[in-house]
């Protein structure tokens, strides 16, 4: 099947506890408890996978991102969980394994529904869709600071152009928060599109696309904040947009909805957490097809998609 990857950052399977985890707060796809299912899921189903690899330590986002994009377990090659943005070893694994790479060299295709502005994607040299011209300048001491993410140099290392700012105002784009809130706060003119309206875009980018990616970050931040409001909101938000993806699934698609580590879900500490991740896969996943660790996410969708992309006398 081709496959749709709705990732959000920082969600892990927490206690049923309304007190500290704002999922047990309202009815989230994502509302997945220790102690047993809770949202249901018509017509899919939940897996839990395991984000720490045995490794010693918090799960961070630049190795556990990296082991969903690569299939490999980032964190026991390198020795270790690596925090932010990847670093020099880990932008290597991706260079050379992002599952985006491999499945385009098989003659797959792939899109990354994300839009950046124009000024960030030149400071990384990252290849990008045409655009006008940079909305703003990046001053040279922090245009050195700047770090491509995991997702973005998984798809720069298959070639695949990302999207600018103008392809977000021309509906061939999404804002990381889904509603382009956050852009027109900062001045950057973006559309406020509904989740709904968002979810048509999305649809639009996965057109006869293999692999389609959607990014979210916001909840990974209120749990650092330890901000339950920004929390359930960034929760609702996603997952009104998850929903209206859903609603439009065409039947040859397999949405997944998965994370890279803990952290929304004990607004207890400001720190990730060790907990297992949710894994929803809508159509339900086949026969014993069911990973174990964030890693194995990575492996399954690039045995779908290019599986998917294969003549039907090599399937």
């Amino acid at each position: 099947m081709r496959v749709a990857l709705l990732f959000i950052d920082g969600v892990g399977v927490g206690a049923r506890d309304p007190d500290y985890n704002p999922l047990a707060r309202g009815d989230f796809l994502l509302s997945q408890f220790e102690d047993g299912p809770g949202t249901a899921l018509p017509g899919g189903e939940l897996t839990s996978v395991d984000a720490t690899f045995g490794m010693a330590g918090r799960p961070q986002s630049a190795s556990n991102q990296t082991a969903l994009l690569t299939g490999l377990p980032a964190p026991r090659l390198v020795g270790r969980h690596v925090l932010g943005y990847p670093d020099a070893p880990l932008r290597a694994l991706l260079s050379e394994h992002s599952v985006v790479k491999r499945l385009v060299v098989g003659g797959g295709r792939a899109a990354f529904a994300n839009a950046y502005p124009v000024a960030y994607l030149e400071a990384l040299s990252l290849p990008h869709r045409p655009a006008a011209g940079a909305e703003f300048d990046i001053p040279p001491r922090a245009r050195r600071r700047l770090r491509p993410s995991a997702t973005t140099a998984a798809f720069a290392a298959a070639g695949v152009p990302l999207r600018t700012l103008e392809d977000l105002r021309a509906g061939e784009g999404l804002a990381h928060d889904v509603t382009g809130r956050r852009g027109r706060d900062r001045g950057l003119g973006l559309p406020h599109r509904s989740p709904a309206e968002a979810a048509a875009v999305f649809w639009r980018i996965a057109h006869r696309m293999d692999f389609t990616l959607f990014e979210h970050f916001a909840a990974d931040e209120a749990g650092h904040a330890r901000d339950a409001a920004a929390a359930t909101e960034a929760l609702a938000t996603f997952d009104a947009f998850a929903r209206a993806v859903l609603a439009r699934r065409p039947p040859d698609v397999r949405v997944l909805l998965t994370s890279d580590h803990g952290n929304v879900e004990d607004l207890r500490s400001r720190n990730h957490t060790r907990a297992r991740v949710p894994l929803l896969a809508f159509p339900p996943l086949a026969g014993s097809a069911r990973p174990e660790t964030v890693a194995e996410v990575g492996r399954l969708l690039l045995d779908e998609a290019a599986g998917h992309n294969r003549p039907p006398e090599t399937r």
